[in-house]
């Protein structure tokens, strides 16, 4: 499948989420080896006021949104796939005041789940601040919707 078709798949998936609108995430990178979004920093996300600390469930929806888009990566035609399982395994803070990436990858996929790994990160993948594996339900192809349109 072409780059700018697996893009054009994940920006459309991206702009259906509301909350994620709300946060700002942006398609920051999407090809067949995975998908990569970026989460600028902001108000929104501040989990301790005192620090600009990133809260964690800003991380958390980062990458459990990255591991739910990234199935666009690999699948020939648009699928919903809804979370199903998600472990977060914090490594570190993230650094207040900078953006944070989130890449995913789909290693396995059957015929009813696909599976994925990854890493949410600031400047440098190999120095993460979670990693993160997830399971999401493949429920077939979306007929008449606009990623299936593309």
């Amino acid at each position: 499948m072409r780059e700018s078709l697996i893009r054009q798949r994940a920006e459309q998936f991206l702009g259906m989420l509301r909350h994620c609108q709300m946060l700002g995430m942006q398609v920051h990178g999407a090809d067949e080896q995975g998908l990569t979004l970026r989460l600028p920093y902001s108000e929104n996300i501040i989990g301790n006021p005192e620090t600009g600390g990133v809260h964690g469930g800003a991380i958390t929806t980062l990458m459990d949104t990255t591991c739910g888009i990234s199935t666009v990566c690999v699948l020939p035609e648009f699928e919903i796939c809804p979370t199903l399982d998600l472990r977060i395994d914090y490594m570190r803070p993230a650094e207040p005041g900078r953006d944070v990436f989130g890449f995913a990858e789909c290693y396995r996929v059957t015929p009813n789940v696909i599976f994925t790994r990854g890493v949410a990160y600031q400047d440098d993948p190999q120095q993460p601040i979670a990693h993160v594996v997830g399971a999401f339900m493949r429920m077939g192809k979306v007929v008449g919707s606009a990623g299936g349109a593309a």
